[in-house]
């Protein structure tokens, strides 16, 4: 069985490298300088305490909710919504269109919607995203491999005609609640259900389409991880090729998905993940699709423990770490999604059967009786602690403090003359930099 501690040492060969690059990449790239200014009857106030403490990021961590209220008690639905809403700020939603309308016609977007594993109705999603102050995201709209059964036999006119109506219906319902739209999914995985998948004008379509529908929607095109990370790191790889193919036929691409999934058995895990355990294997890539000028989303990330055995999982949660740090450092990452919460809930496998499917490769956060795992606790140091922000400052004379933090929003205390004053600031790498507070 090939050794674990192999993969660690692909990142501990180029740590000279990559510490530094990280290191550099997060203070020039998640952090900026706020000017603050504190003043009482329009004029500067000196001496006046000012602690600032951040409560949420502006970058966006994630995970699916594919099991919202879908455990097997009540005691484990309210520990999976506990364990989700105490990290991520970010949940993407199950718009499969086998699961939103499974028969034609009869559409499953209330959240009294009659329960389909791993597919909770999308309004009950968006009331859990609304109450945790949660961005959701939708995943997707066209995802040939989860069309419904009912187009199988339908021609290319009938499953464009099926399809902008399915767009239409979902802006209708939430292009005003959803900032990022994955419009296109997995285009490369083998033979798809409809005869439009094998169109010249697929991609295209979709992203026009797309674009009357969610005119001022992020829409994003998705991959599975071999093509963006395992290719030849050229412009003629198949996933820049028809990016670059389809931005010249005018189709409005405004990020590009990059999913990271390393679902490879555990006996052939070094050999053939090594190159996705590369750190300059990852920024060349990274540093390939940039070309574009788009953000990156890293929008499905599985890292595999192979068992519940300690050092697996503390391999699991390492590894998790210093990929987690090469993304965030990166000037156009602008998402990283982790796919599963919780093991044994995992696509292709009998729920619990940790033997089968994507069970397999123990790729959650939570074990299965969803006890946390270290990969769990170490995603949860590196938000909220290692990349959080709190400090003091002291007005000067002229009524002028600053700190320099991480972008997001922030809780803001003023102290003076033994009063109190609770405010609010957001710090955004987009925004505003100069804050001013009358006493």
């Amino acid at each position: 069985m090939t050794d674990r501690k192999q993969v660690l040492e692909s990142f501990e060969a180029q740590a000279r490298y990559t510490d530094e690059r990280v290191k550099s990449g997060i203070e020039q790239n998640r952090k900026g300088a706020a000017n603050l200014t504190v003043t009482k009857n329009g004029q500067p106030a000196p001496g006046v305490k000012i602690t600032v403490k951040q409560k949420t990021h502006e970058f966006k961590f994630g995970t699916n909710l594919f099991m919202l209220d879908e455990l097997e008690t009540a005691k484990k639905n309210e520990t999976y919504k506990a364990a989700f809403a105490d990290v991520f700020n970010m949940a993407t939603l199950p718009f499969y269109w086998d699961a939103t309308e499974p028969e034609k016609g009869h559409m499953r977007y209330a959240k009294d919607s009659e329960k389909l594993y791993r597919r909770p109705p999308i309004d009950l999603c968006m009331e859990f995203c609304e109450k945790h102050g949660i961005e959701p995201r939708e995943h997707a709209l066209a995802y040939e491999h989860f069309f419904p059964d009912w187009l199988r036999d339908a021609s290319v006119f009938e499953v464009k005609v099926a399809l902008e109506n399915r767009f239409r219906e979902i802006a209708e319902r939430y292009a005003g609640k959803i900032p990022t739209i994955e419009v296109t999914n997995e285009m490369e995985w083998g033979d798809g259900v409809t005869a439009f998948y094998d169109e010249p004008d697929y991609v295209e379509w979709c992203f026009k389409t797309a674009e009357k529908y969610f005119p001022t929607n992020c829409l994003c095109i998705n991959e599975w991880t071999g093509l963006p990370w395992g290719d030849h790191c050229r412009a003629t790889d198949k996933y820049y090729a028809y990016i670059e193919a389809n931005l010249l036929k005018g189709a409005r691409i405004d990020a590009i998905g990059m999913q990271f999934h390393m679902f490879f058995p555990r006996e052939k895990e070094y050999a053939e993940t090594r190159p996705f355990y590369d750190p300059q294997n990852l920024y060349r890539h990274m540093d390939l699709y940039a070309n574009f000028g788009k953000p990156l989303q890293i929008t499905e990330v599985t890292i595999p423990a192979y068992s519940y055995d300690a050092a697996d999982e503390e391999m699991q949660a390492e590894i998790l770490k210093r990929l987690y740090s090469i993304w965030f450092s990166y000037k156009n990452v602008e998402q990283i999604v982790y796919w599963n919460l919780a093991d044994g809930y995992a696509a292709f496998a009998p729920q619990g059967d940790m033997t089968a499917g994507e069970n397999y490769y123990h790729g959650g956060l939570l074990r299965f009786d969803l006890s946390k795992k270290p990969a769990y606790f170490a995603l949860r140091d590196l938000i909220q602690k290692e990349w959080h922000t709190e400090t003091e400052a002291v007005t000067d004379t002229v009524g002028k403090a600053d700190f320099r933090g991480f972008y997001g929003k922030y809780d803001v205390v003023i102290e003076h003359d033994g009063k109190t004053m609770q405010k609010e600031l957001n710090l955004s790498a987009k925004g505003k930099r100069d804050f001013t507070f009358e006493l």
